[in-house]
């Protein structure tokens, strides 16, 4: 049975508006980036409190904290970071979240971030050693930005770096020049987690999941049908706007990016709740 979930600070800032579009459509988890205006990382005691209550009294479970760790230039100081990790992975177990979305950093100011591939691979080491012992697996996102923006690159940091797994976001291999139905077979062995959302090949624009060049029915197929994949499909549509750290749909563009979802899984005879 698969499971959706979603970016619900792409619906609204306020949560009572996340929680009332995602019980309307059905999805019972979501992706931890924001509320109130707000990333996770920055929330206060109270906060998390506020909302762990209102997500408790609604049934909806936390499927991974979609934190922004990684997404900094790989020059940035590394302790100041770690502790920005920590407490991401402290907000995976607040919420019970059993994943922390990473990315693989910026290059820095000057240079190219393929020249620092063992920083990279010390840093994000370093990190699951940091997750070593919690109940909570670190994932890492493909992202045109960062060292992991190619199918190579992806593996590259598999291979060297243990008990991590990946997220497989389509639009934004399109948006690396990847072709998302060729870097899937390469990738799917260490895929853990999903982010929906397609794009367009050559204008990168994003669209609704199988409007665009994302392949999402031939890969949701071969991971379902095929391999058995039985874990989270992750809403992220940017469809109304699209930033470096958050997107932003809105409800109605929410409901229409769900939909798209939903027709796809029923197209190729998927289960889902």
């Amino acid at each position: 049975m698969i499971r959706l979930s979603g970016f619900a600070d792409e619906i609204a800032a306020d949560p009572a508006v996340q929680i009332e579009v995602l019980q309307s459509e059905g999805i019972r988890f979501l992706e931890l980036r924001g509320a109130w205006g707000k990333n996770v990382l920055d929330f206060s005691p109270a906060e998390r409190e506020d909302l762990r209550r209102r997500l408790h009294d609604a049934g909806i479970g936390v499927s991974a904290i979609g934190s922004p760790i990684g997404k900094v230039p790989i020059d940035e100081s590394w302790p100041d970071h770690a502790a920005r990790f920590k407490i991401a992975l402290d907000a995976a177990e607040f919420f019970e979240a059993p994943y922390v979305r990473v990315f693989s950093y910026f290059a820095p100011k000057a240079g190219r971030i393929e020249d620092h591939r063992e920083e990279v691979i010390r840093r994000l080491n370093e990190q699951v050693a940091l997750a070593r012992g919690r109940p909570v697996r670190l994932l890492n996102e493909n992202e045109g930005d960062v060292y992991a923006s190619t199918t190579e690159r992806c593996l590259d940091l598999l291979e060297n770096v243990p008990d991590m797994d990946m997220i497989f976001d389509p639009a934004n291999f399109i948006q690396a020049g990847v072709r998302p139905a060729k870097a899937w077979p390469r990738l799917a062995d260490r895929v853990a987690y999903f982010h929906i959302k397609d794009a367009i090949l050559g204008t990168g624009q994003v669209v609704p999941a199988g409007e665009g060049d994302g392949a999402l029915a031939e890969i949701l197929r071969d991971a379902i049908r095929q391999r058995g994949y039985e874990g989270y499909l992750s809403l992220e549509p940017h469809l109304a706007a699209a930033g470096k750290f958050s997107g932003f749909s809105g409800p109605d563009l929410f409901r229409q990016a769900v939909r798209a979802l939903k027709r796809i899984l029923d197209e190729i005879g998927a289960s889902y709740s």
